[in-house]
């Protein structure tokens, strides 16, 4: 197979002819949706006479690693909030049963606060942005806006918030989308498209709002991140073994390939991985394309990320370019179908990686400059898998949510807004969504008194998952 075609495969999608409907026309489509959805159903929730969100994780663990579930359950266990986090698929399938607007958008899929942070643009930068699409699919706007504001209520628990506190919270994130969805709908495109959120502008806009010693901690995390690349990456994962620098064994987070694989086996499982380095290769623009080329592959190990991706195949690769000083280290993380594929469609790529690549590009103002996608004929299990490529470290950055106060946390909920609304309006209708959402805050309280009603099932599912534990349904190795 040769690279062209395995990286092109599946994208098969006939011309169509895309109208171009004038301002008055999207603002009327976004009220005839108001009519048809009011913004005030979006408050109600009820869960589904036959939910089991135990067997929905699952089933989702069919298709991972056998050894790895007990970790994700494991960290899904340590709290509401991190049960949240795993949960994509289990809120997927309750938002299906809820009344759905027509105003399609590129979803993230996942939009918890957690999955907020910084960044390096290709422009070396410190952007604010979502960072993370493994469930990216067209869909109705609300059901990212749901999970989001869903998020901060959860959270807000987790830190025994008050109840006007967490309230405050969520209600700055609906409202800055909205306000922000209204903002950009009579902009230019290219305005919209170029609009981005730097961290060092949103840092000098909330200083004022910080007392000394806040101000001071958020500049030392900005200043951190700036330091968080492939060169710390390479002195914090590897050791010297023989005059070279190795991927550290820490099982059953990081086990390196001649652990997981020993012998002839971990050999030619690492030759093939390098012919399919030059076929994710590829996918890449043709500048970094030859940039990547500079770079000699050194070492490779899986490793364990996340809580809801925990059991997905996820390997972390060291390359080197002129010498040891020179390094690079790649993440290859599985591809599966996204949650919201039973209820929303098929994505349009077969690649799965490819899927996530094409909805990251659209969402996000800037992108890695290595992110593409590769799929793998044969894996260790025999198994086709799909996966999407990015550096492992670059510049990241996150809030510090164990630590976060109320105030903090209506501020960071007005970020998450903002951005998401952003992503929203580079590949829905602005014009009709913001047509949709209105200048009062109708749509702002109907989502809130969502986000309360979904977190109080959120930690029934909580409880649900420590009862299959407590019981032995499920294996969960906790605190890992």
């Amino acid at each position: 197979m040769t690279a062209e075609a395995e990286v092109g495969e599946g994208h098969v999608v006939p011309p169509t002819i895309v109208p171009h409907l004038t301002d008055a026309q999207r603002a009327a489509k976004g009220r005839a949706a108001r009519e048809a959805v009011p913004r005030s159903s979006h408050a109600a929730f009820a869960a589904a006479a036959d939910r089991e969100p135990v067997h929905i994780l699952e089933e989702q663990g069919v298709s991972r690693v056998a050894e790895l579930l007990p970790i994700r359950y494991g960290r899904m266990l340590a709290s509401p909030f991190t049960f949240y986090r795993g949960a994509a698929a289990v809120m997927a399938a309750d938002l299906s049963t809820a009344p759905r607007t027509s105003l399609m958008v590129q979803l993230c899929g996942d939009a918890h606060l957690a999955n907020f942070g910084g960044f390096a643009s290709p422009e070396r930068t410190l952007v604010f942005d979502i960072n993370d699409f493994d469930e990216t699919l067209p869909g109705p706007f609300e059901w990212d806006v749901k999970r989001l504001a869903a998020s901060f209520e959860v959270a807000g628990r987790d830190r025994h918030f008050t109840v006007a506190e967490r309230r405050t919270a969520v209600l700055a994130v609906v409202r800055s989308y909205r306000e922000a969805m209204l903002g950009f709908a009579p902009m230019d495109l290219l305005e919209v498209w170029y609009s981005r959120l730097d961290v060092d502008a949103l840092a000098a806009n909330l200083r004022p709002q910080l007392d000394r010693k806040r101000a001071k901690a958020a500049g030392q995390v900005v200043a951190k991140a700036r330091s968080k690349d492939s060169m710390q990456a390479l002195g914090k994962l590897t050791r010297v073994v023989d005059g070279q620098p190795r991927i550290i064994s820490d099982p059953p987070l990081i086990v390196p390939i001649h652990e997981l694989l020993p012998g002839q086996a971990g050999a030619d499982l690492e030759a093939t991985l390098r012919d399919l380095l030059r076929v994710y290769r590829s996918s890449l623009q043709h500048d970094r394309r030859k940039l990547l080329e500079q770079f000699r592959y050194s070492d490779l190990a899986r490793k364990v990320v996340g809580v809801g991706s925990v059991g997905t195949r996820a390997w972390i690769m060291l390359l080197f370019a002129k010498d040891e000083s020179d390094p690079l280290f790649l993440q290859a993380k599985e591809a599966q179908a996204s949650v919201l594929e039973p209820y929303l469609g098929r994505s349009e790529f077969r690649n799965h990686g490819r899927r996530v690549v094409e909805g990251q590009r659209m969402m996000q103002a800037s992108s890695d400059i290595f992110l593409g996608w590769v799929r793998v004929p044969q894996g260790i299990d025999g198994a086709a898998r799909d996966f999407y490529v990015r550096q492992l470290w670059d510049w990241k950055v996150a809030v510090d949510l164990d630590a976060i106060l109320p105030r903090g946390l209506a501020l960071y909920a007005q970020a998450c807004g903002w951005t998401l609304a952003r992503a929203h309006a580079r590949s829905g209708d602005r014009i009709a969504i913001a047509a949709y959402l209105g200048s009062n805050d109708a749509f702002d309280r109907a989502i809130g008194d969502f986000a309360i009603a979904y977190a109080d099932q959120n930690e029934r599912d909580h409880a649900a998952l420590r009862q299959a534990a407590d019981s032995g349904r499920i294996q969960a190795q906790e605190g890992t």
